[in-house]
């Protein structure tokens, strides 16, 4: 098994500096260019990076592995033609010596970009970077700043908040006080942090782009998703309206008990709305549904009467709303004679209603869908 040293320099400094062309290859062909780098210019970080591929192919000879050094730069003139160059280079290597695999070595970001254009010729077993360590700290922290400013989504979501703050603050604080400034920026600044950390951004760009898939494919659930917006918001209004009626002013309990009940029948329809909409397009996209589709209009309405009672029961208690009473009535021969719920039982008829309508919907789900297995046996 055959192993490539390579070292890679894409800036080009070995022809600049020594006048020599690449590839060169051989042991002592790169401990006589270590020798005229080294002399051409002492503090380049490319002599250590040639002596550790001498040392890396030193310690493969020790293993009894064959190996073979080499070096490749890049020219000048622009990046495009410096990857070109060095693509060239490593096709000769290989060519000339037929290895297995390769070890590349490099001392910096700009070398590391090429590691695609070796990967893609050869399999590369490792990749080793080359830190002078006088200058380690500081050159690891030049290169985590040169790829924080090459990274723009990270340039967006870090540099721009700060520059909107170091704008921002001069003004607030000649309008008003130190203490409004400070917990202005304070309360902009959580709220960006949480944006970004729940992964709002993501969450409404996967809407934006779900809403016009469905737009471009033409499906139900886009119109009753609209439907169920304007429903629930009825709903909202509703409740607010309801409260109002029955003069409730101040944030509490049983208030927002009043908007639960006033708004849930409309919240409710707003749900059914959108879960058949899902199922249509489900039946419409497979010609089969899965049973949590079917599971879910069912779902929504008997949340809807469960909430509904457990509001309405706490309303009554409250003596806001009346209880359910039914009058006397006479058909024909037949007297019914009038009667009124108690809150106990008010609640009780929500909550029974609820289930049935929950059993059903199983019953039906599971119905529906063992139709669709034996209608694909048959097919």
């Amino acid at each position: 098994m055959r192993t490539l040293v390579v070292c890679v320099d894409r800036t080009g400094v070995i022809p600049r500096e020594t006048g020599l062309s690449t590839p060169i290859w051989g042991w002592e062909a790169v401990q006589s260019l270590v020798a005229e780098m080294g002399i051409a210019d002492p503090e380049d970080s490319m002599v250590n990076t040639l002596l550790e591929a001498l040392k890396v192919t030193r310690g493969l000879h020790d293993e009894n592995e064959e190996a073979v050094v080499a070096v490749v730069s890049g020219d000048t003139n622009s990046v495009v033609s410096a990857d070109q160059a060095i693509a060239r280079q490593v096709d000769s290597l290989i060519d000339e010596h037929e290895p297995d695999s390769a070890i590349v070595v490099i001392d910096s970001t700009e070398d590391e970009r090429l590691l695609p254009i070796v990967e893609s010729r050869i399999q590369v077993d490792s990749v080793d970077r080359v830190v002078v360590r006088q200058a380690r700290d500081l050159e690891s922290t030049y290169y985590l700043l040169k790829q924080f400013l090459a990274d723009e989504e990270l340039r967006q979501t870090v540099l721009v908040p700060i520059g909107i703050v170091l704008l921002v603050f001069p003004a607030i604080l000649m309008l008003s006080n130190l203490a409004v400034a400070v917990g202005s920026i304070t309360a902009v600044i959580g709220v960006f942090l949480l944006y970004k950390g729940m992964g709002v951004d993501e969450r409404l760009g996967d809407i934006s782009t779900q809403a016009r898939d469905a737009l471009y494919s033409g499906r139900v659930s886009i119109v009753t998703y609209v439907v169920a917006v304007g429903l629930a918001l009825v709903g909202i209004f509703a409740g607010v309206l309801g409260t109002s009626e029955l003069g409730l002013d101040q944030i509490q309990f049983v208030t927002a008990m009043a908007f639960t009940y006033f708004s849930v029948p409309w919240i409710a329809l707003g749900a059914l709305a959108a879960s058949t909409g899902r199922l249509l397009d489900e039946i419409i996209r497979n010609e089969r549904v899965r049973t949590s589709y079917l599971n879910l209009p069912f779902g929504a309405i008997a949340m809807g009467l469960v909430i509904r009672g457990f509001s309405a029961y706490l309303l009554e208690r409250a003596a806001l709303i009346p209880a359910i009473a039914v009058s006397t009535t006479r058909l024909g021969a037949i007297t019914v004679r009038g009667f009124s719920l108690t809150p106990e039982e008010r609640l009780a008829g929500f909550v029974v209603l609820g289930v049935l309508v929950s059993l059903a919907g199983i019953r039906i789900s599971t119905y529906l869908s063992t139709e669709f297995e034996e209608a694909e046996g048959l097919a």
